[in-house]
């Protein structure tokens, strides 16, 4: 049986810009991504000190990752976007550039993005989290 996914913004928040405040699964199998990094199939950081490339690894592994377990972007429920900086020009378009590409669809979801300090890996800059519903 497929997941039922339904999004909602109840009338009385704020209209967010492109997610939903809620996300309801109902049924089926749930498949929790570890963190997403930009990071190659020999483990070494791409894109120093250039976020862009970084996204486009990250969407590059998180689209693998998906796949591997038969999802989609639009499978996606929950996500959460962790790029290193304070500055909100950097959050917006690091956004812009996640919503623009292939797992674009992944993020009309239940979203978080946060500016943080640090990641896990030197010279690391963005870091995604996925929760997808899998398809029956």
């Amino acid at each position: 049986m497929p997941s039922k996914i339904t999004r909602i913004n109840p009338e009385h928040l704020h209209t967010p810009p492109g997610y939903h405040h809620i996300t309801v699964v109902e049924a089926g199998r749930t498949a929790f991504l570890s963190g997403q990094c930009p990071l190659d199939t020999a483990g070494e950081l791409v894109g120093d000190n250039d976020i862009n490339a970084q996204i486009d690894q990250v969407v590059a592994n998180a689209m693998i990752a998906l796949g591997a377990v038969g999802a989609r972007p639009g499978d996606v429920v929950r996500t959460v976007v962790y790029v290193v900086s304070d500055d909100r020009a950097v959050l917006g378009a690091a956004w812009e550039r996640l919503t623009q590409s292939p797992l674009g669809p992944a993020f009309t979801t239940a979203s978080t993005l946060l500016g943080v300090a640090q990641l896990g890996f030197r010279g690391q800059l963005i870091e995604v989290d996925l929760t997808a519903a899998l398809p029956g």
